[in-house]
């Protein structure tokens, strides 16, 4: 649905994207991540046609955004960063405007408009002025104009910005439900939200892509992926540290803290092996040690996040 083929954009001198690829298929709910001045919103401009490319080649639904824009531009919902609106027109009287921008009138576009409305939860404002509305309403507002049309993909630039606990649940649910059937691209700073609602992820740092595969293929290259914590009662550290150490399958273990007779250790085995676990359960219930907990760690996405945007060796695309 989504094709971006070696894109590249220099301001000036500036080469602020570096020969970017990727495709996003039906189905699939991409989530576009990368630190400030990345060029991720330089890219998510140019998948758009808001900004023309200095190189490369970007198809949307089969269409070239350059070659084709209004055919491409009809194929998909955009929401972007701090998204513009008719603040003068009440929230129904935008959407309406809208849907007939969009070529829905008559009763089409009265049923797209309610849809709408229903959707993201805007009857109880339908009538207000935009301008008078919360951050959190005014947002729902863009993001219904974006998904009025029921297109078949949707980019979407920070669409939980500005809400709060309850309706970033709502959003990212909404989006959840609409990915099964859409290909979108959710650009977002917030790692938590990759893991809730996306199935694949990318990360752009310098112009360049430096990842691309799923949440748990990004997690996994955490250093703690696959560690075991173990809280350990009553046994003190003297004595309980070098017993882990010839735990099979240990390589290293690491007191974390150690307070009112508990000690918290994390254990590192070979990368990638599995079973660590298992060995430490049998190990400790031979020796009769008492534990109040005993887990695999399945790594930090914010630990691989800054490690991936912060060395030069990791300046490579990974697919």
């Amino acid at each position: 649905m989504i094709n971006v083929q070696d894109v590249v954009k220099w301001y000036g001198p500036m080469l602020a994207v570096d020969h970017v690829s990727f495709q996003v298929k039906q189905g699939e709910v991409l989530g576009f991540l990368g630190p400030n001045g990345a060029g991720k919103s330089t890219t998510m401009r140019m998948l758009t046609g808001y900004l023309p490319l200095s190189g490369g080649k970007v198809e949307i639904g089969g269409f070239d955004i350059e070659e084709k824009p209004l055919e491409a531009k009809a194929l998909f919902g955009y929401l972007p960063e701090n998204a513009p609106a008719y603040t003068d027109m009440s929230v129904e009287g935008f959407l309406k405007f809208t849907a007939s921008i969009r070529g829905l009138r008559g009763q089409a576009g009265r049923d797209a408009v309610e849809k709408a409305l229903d959707t993201c939860h805007l009857q109880g404002v339908r009538r207000q002025s935009i301008d008078t509305l919360s951050k959190g309403y005014f947002h729902r507002t863009c993001f219904a104009q974006a998904i009025l049309h029921d297109p078949p993909i949707l980019i979407l630039d920070e669409p939980t910005d500005g809400l709060d606990p309850n309706q970033k649940h709502e959003m990212r649910e909404l989006i959840k439900t609409m990915g099964k059937t859409k290909a979108i691209i959710v650009s977002t700073h917030i790692l938590e939200e990759v893991e809730a609602i996306c199935t694949r992820a990318i990360i752009i740092d310098c112009g360049k892509l430096v990842f691309n595969g799923t949440p748990a293929e990004l997690r996994s290259r955490s250093a703690e992926a696959g560690c075991v914590t173990v809280g350990l009662l009553n046994v003190s550290a003297a004595e309980a540290t070098p017993a882990l150490e010839k735990v099979d399958g240990v390589k290293t273990v690491t007191l974390l803290s150690e307070e009112n007779g508990r000690a918290l250790y994390r254990l590192a085995g070979d990368k990638g092996r599995t079973g660590l676990a298992a060995s430490l359960k049998a190990f400790l219930d031979g020796k009769h040690w008492n534990f109040d907990e005993l887990h695999t760690n399945q790594g930090r996405l914010d630990d691989v996040f800054h490690t991936i945007t912060s060395t030069d060796s990791a300046k490579e695309v990974h697919k």
